[in-house]
């Protein structure tokens, strides 16, 4: 594991990782507002996106695809937002949210995306442990083995 900034720690990484990279780390979000929300993190202490090394940006096009792949094949999306907020976490990152015009469900959840067609309500959703654990697992089992380096 390398070094973290603070915000993969408000994140809950290590717990909710899926994936490291070189400069970004792939996270579960812990209140899932829609199914397969993510949290697309620069690994580095950059507060702004202009900081980022010119690596990272190479980099993040292999991770974008990585998500986009995996969560397409899992949750079937119709549409996916990325949302830089940074605004509470100061470090670079993306909320990655997946968006679906009627409910779906998860083993034994059931999630909507009350936003839709909108924009995405970060309040709502769920945020319980057993939840977020196995969506982790199903990620990770799901992710390029190539590209999962945690």
């Amino acid at each position: 594991m390398g070094e973290y900034n603070s915000t993969f720690f408000t994140f809950n990484g290590p717990s909710t990782q899926i994936a490291e990279y070189e400069h970004w780390s792939v996270l579960v979000r812990p209140k899932q507002c829609t199914q397969g929300a993510l949290v697309l993190l620069a690994n580095g202490s950059e507060v702004a996106f202009s900081q980022l090394p010119p690596l990272a940006f190479a980099e993040m096009q292999t991770v974008i695809q990585d998500i986009e792949s995996v969560l397409s094949s899992l949750f079937s999306f119709e549409k996916i937002n990325y949302l830089m907020l940074m605004m509470v976490d100061p470090h670079v990152h993306f909320h990655v949210l997946p968006r679906y015009s009627i409910s779906s469900h998860f083993l034994d959840w059931e999630m909507s995306d009350p936003g839709w067609p909108g924009q995405p309500d970060l309040s709502s959703g769920s945020s319980e442990p057993e939840l977020i654990d196995a969506l982790r697992a199903r990620l990770r089992d799901a992710w390029p083995s190539a590209s999962r380096r945690t």
